[in-house]
Parts: C-alpha cells; sequence; structure tokens
C-alpha cells in the first residue's frame, strides 16, 4: 500500500522534528539527522521513537 504524498509533506521526525524522506523501496521514513528510519505498515507510518530502527 502506498503513502500519500500529502502525508509525507506534513509528517515530521518525532524526535528532532526534522524533515523525513521516504528510503528508496518506500518501507520507511528516514530522517537523515537522527539516522533513524520509521516503519511503513500497511501503508501507515510508525512514528514512535522506541520502535524506530537505527541506521548508517
Amino acid at each position: 500500500m502506498e503513502i500519500k504524498r500529502e502525508l509525507l509533506e506534513i509528517l515530521a521526525c518525532p524526535k528532532c522534528k526534522g524533515d523525513i524522506r521516504l528510503n528508496e523501496d518506500e518501507s520507511g521514513l528516514i530522517c537523515d539527522k537522527c539516522k533513524l528510519m520509521y516503519e511503513i505498515r500497511g501503508g501507515i507510518p510508525v512514528m514512535l521513537i522506541s520502535e524506530a530502527i537505527h541506521i548508517n
């Protein structure tokens, strides 16, 4: 299920309140500043810091 572009425009990283971007395979939203990825499950982004995945 695809995430709507309108939703992407208003979402921000819950940790730093900065910009996020869709990753290449569209399975998550990435905050480059915090180095976190928030998974998208069933078309819904899981924007919980405790469930975010640390990336390099």
